[in-house]
């Protein structure tokens, strides 16, 4: 067993659904979260300004003595993973991998759908992971950027975001997607919507849920779970705070956060 906590960052307060899943599977865990929300987006930033935002995230959470890191940014998986995996001796575990292997979980998954921001989808880095392990696949990449401010708005149902969704998933699902892969943060928000539209012949496979089921399989290998009879605690903390954080940050978490600390990397 290890109590050490996990540190979990993102460009923004989207990772809070990471962190949710994580703490409805593993509720032992403490957890010390960082939003870059000072420099938020990363999509929009070069390769190189990603991988140095994450250094300073990671370093911030080191300083924090996480036993972990899971870097809850698509964007951040992308572009900075392997630097990150090299730099430090502590596991440090993405999103990619994650939501990669839950749709191979299926083997009859032929005909993948995958949103995700515009940098996500333009890195090619869920495309590359899917075709490198199953030949024969038809991928379909949707760059979907009208999405995350929508779900910050808290317009999960809202005909104007449902008319948005319809027109972005028209290509996928005139492919005959079987699997549609949300690779966002903010997107799990949206399953209930999505289901909807896309019925269940449709398995969506959401990067929160698949991230939390990774990190345990990882910690339980690695015997770096926590001790199950206690009580995990968590920590916010962002590099710029407003009213709106706070919102979103219960809004994702699905219940009233910690007080938020303001950091400074």
């Amino acid at each position: 067993m290890n109590n050490g906590a996990l540190g979990i960052f993102d460009s923004g307060v989207g990772g809070l659904t990471v962190v949710r899943a994580v703490q409805e599977l593993l509720p032992a865990e403490n957890i010390v979260y960082l939003g870059d929300t000072a420099r938020v987006p990363y999509g929009s930033k070069s390769p190189e300004t990603i991988r140095r935002f994450s250094d300073e995230d990671a370093r911030y959470l080191l300083g924090k003595n996480v036993k972990a890191i899971i870097v809850a940014c698509n964007t951040a998986t992308a572009h900075a993973l392997p630097f990150l995996q090299q730099q430090y001796r502590i596991p440090v575990i993405g999103v990619i991998e994650a939501g990669v292997e839950a749709v191979l979980a299926d083997p009859l998954a032929q005909r993948i759908g995958i949103i995700a921001t515009r940098g996500t989808i333009d890195s090619h880095a869920y495309q590359h992971a899917l075709a490198l392990r199953r030949t024969g696949m038809m991928i379909v990449p949707q760059a979907t950027p009208l999405l995350v401010p929508l779900v910050e708005e808290n317009w999960l149902e809202h005909p104007a975001t449902q008319q948005i969704l319809a027109t972005y998933l028209e290509p996928i699902l005139a492919k005959h997607i079987d699997t549609l892969l949300l690779a966002c943060t903010h997107y799990p928000l949206l399953v209930p919507t999505l289901q909807k539209m896309l019925g269940e012949s449709v398995r969506i496979v959401d990067s929160a849920t698949t991230c939390a089921e990774h990190v345990k399989k990882q910690l339980g290998q690695l015997e770096m779970l926590a001790d199950p009879n206690q009580v995990g605690t968590l920590s916010i903390g962002l590099t710029d705070l407003s009213e709106q954080f706070e919102v979103l940050a219960k809004r994702f978490l699905h219940k009233t956060p910690p007080r938020i600390e303001r950091v400074v990397l």
